[in-house]
């Protein structure tokens, strides 16, 4: 690990892409300013290990198991057709209701 001493005001650079500057000593507290690209994560030590337990508890917990598909080419039960359909027509209250509900937002 690099050790660096740093006054109020004072920086140090990361590759060329980040700068970590000392904004404000308060006591035993240390404001730091972080400049970085917005493809570089920035977080706090503790933020970051609760980022990366979460990711692992995420990745290895057992998942209840999906049945296989079958393959034998039996066909899949058809749905039964909604009650405003009759005939392949849709009942004309219905589809007007349909309109009123599905038209796009203008905000």
């Amino acid at each position: 690990m690099l050790i660096l001493s740093r006054k109020l005001n004072e920086s140090i650079v990361i590759d060329g892409r980040i700068t970590v500057k000392v904004m404000r000593i308060d006591g035993d507290v240390v404001k730091l300013g972080i400049a970085a690209p917005a493809d570089v994560p920035v977080h706090r030590q503790e933020v970051y290990d609760e980022i990366r337990r979460s990711n692992e508890a995420a990745v290895t917990q057992r998942t209840t198991s999906v049945p296989k598909l079958s393959n034998s080419g039996v066909a899949h039960e058809a749905r039964p057709r909604p009650a405003d359909w009759q005939d392949g027509q849709r009942n004309s209250d219905t589809e007007v209701n349909s309109q009123k509900h599905n038209r796009p937002n203008k905000g």
